[in-house]
């Protein structure tokens, strides 16, 4: 939703091989289809991501390198504000993972 699906819609308007990276799959695939309907590029791929969880990070970036022979743009535009103080499962605040280290982890791990 918002800004990052007005960049991916942008994206797949220029007829670039798209990846969504979200975290809720309704909601993905759902925004899958209508920029593919919308931009008639085939091109346009959902993967699953929670840049809370830095497990979900690492996989999400080993499956990227692992199946795309190149990426040229990574547009980190997810973020959180106004959750209530929450731990994570892997022991750290639940906006300052989700807003600042998956992102930072994400890039780190696709330079290469």
């Amino acid at each position: 939703a918002g800004i990052g699906k007005c960049v991916a819609m942008d994206l797949a308007r220029r007829n670039a091989r798209t990846i969504l990276a979200c975290r809720s799959r309704e909601r993905g695939q759902a925004a899958v289809e209508e920029i593919r309907a919308a931009t008639g590029n085939p091109a346009v791929l959902l993967r699953l991501l929670d840049t809370g969880s830095l497990a979900s990070v690492r996989a999400f970036a080993s499956a990227v390198l692992r199946e795309e022979s190149r990426l040229d743009v990574l547009v980190n535009n997810a973020g959180v504000t106004g959750l209530p103080f929450a731990i994570t499962s892997e022991g750290l605040e639940q906006t300052f993972a989700t807003n600042y280290l998956g992102p930072f982890l994400l890039t780190n791990l696709l330079l290469g």
